[in-house]
């Protein structure tokens, strides 16, 4: 993990007075570059940490953005939180209430790179990242696939039984949450993408566990996809005008979205509307999983600095304590039955 110093670009006063409308002035205006070959350009470093919650408040309804004083307030909101948590601490504190304590392992917000900044999209800040269904919540679970997790989790293996059994993000093999996608959703650190373009293929780097989805541009997916099963999926991308549309399916079947399944499918629309800005866009689609197809956008914003190392296996000394804390629970039952 490669931790990056926050720093506040500029104050909720300076941003509501520059912000809004010089970017919205250049959208409406924006060429999109071209690369050598004529594509258009999605080339650079991006990162899609953002104040926008995945899914609405639900006290919010169907209200899609918020008023631009509001969004400020919200950023503001969250800069303080980072800041106060960075405040020293005093030494000769008394220890907190044992039912103060976070969970073990937790991070504080020194560690985190969240998000503290809304960008517009489309000229809205808004409420949430998933715009479909209406009132921005992802959609229910099909009965059948309810029933089958929970027969699932009464007859399955224990999960603490071997490293296979342990989440591919625990792991190292794939960034955990949906950071590598798709859908390339930010989680608490670490959401930066580099995209590079050559005749034929787009490339998105993730920062995080130095995943890498390799996008031919092609009508067809590959005919091994659904025997290879790679990590991300298959991947297959088309130009819709300026806008590069990518179709995934054939995910790996230990790389699951909420659960999906081997037919999950999703698309996702790369749109530059600045220098600066990508809108980017998604929709999953899995009928015997979820009981609709949802939607979301957020901002791919610019940065300036290159991606960096990723230590993961290097220092991933959880796995083996827990599979060793595993093993000494199920010889304290040993005895203990011994015992009786």
């Amino acid at each position: 993990m490669f931790n990056r110093p926050y720093t506040l670009a500029c104050t909720a006063v300076l941003c509501a007075a520059l912000l809004p409308f010089g970017a919205l002035a250049q959208e409406d205006d924006y060429v999109v570059p071209r690369t050598w070959d004529g594509a258009p350009d999605l080339q650079g470093v991006w990162r899609n940490a953002t104040v926008t919650p995945l899914t609405r408040p639900r006290e919010l309804g169907e209200r899609r953005a918020y008023t631009r004083e509001e969004a400020f307030q919200l950023e503001r909101a969250a800069q303080l939180e980072v800041e106060q948590d960075n405040e020293p601490l005093d030494p000769n504190r008394p220890p907190p209430p044992a039912e103060d304590l976070p969970p073990v392992g937790n991070y504080d917000l020194f560690w985190t790179d969240r998000g503290m900044f809304m960008p517009t999209i489309d000229g809205e800040y808004r409420t949430s990242i998933i715009i479909d269904p209406p009132n921005g919540q992802l959609p229910g679970y099909t009965e059948e696939f309810l029933a089958a997790r929970a027969e699932e989790r009464a007859t399955g293996p224990d999960p603490f039984d071997g490293p296979e059994g342990r989440g591919v993000g625990e792991r190292c093999l794939l960034a955990f949450g949906s950071n590598s996608g798709p859908p390339m959703l930010p989680v608490m650190y670490n959401s930066h993408y580099q995209i590079v373009q050559s005749p034929g293929y787009v490339v998105i780097v993730v920062e995080m566990v130095h995943d890498a989805r390799i996008i031919p541009i092609q009508d067809e997916h590959d005919p091994h996809a659904d025997v290879l099963n790679k990590w991300m999926g298959d991947s297959i991308g088309r130009w819709e005008g300026d806008t590069l549309v990518v179709e995934t399916r054939h995910f790996n079947p230990w790389q699951s979205f909420r659960g999906a399944s081997e037919n999950l499918t999703v698309t996702e629309r790369f749109r530059r509307v600045a220098d600066g800005k990508i809108i980017y866009s998604f929709t999953v689609d899995d009928p015997t999983v979820f009981e609709s197809s949802f939607t979301g956008e957020l901002a791919l914003t610019a940065y300036d600095d290159p991606l960096y190392e990723y230590a993961c296996h290097e220092g991933n000394y959880a796995l083996a304590g827990t599979l060793a804390g595993a093993r000494l629970a199920e010889q304290e039952e040993r005895e203990a039955a011994q015992e009786d």
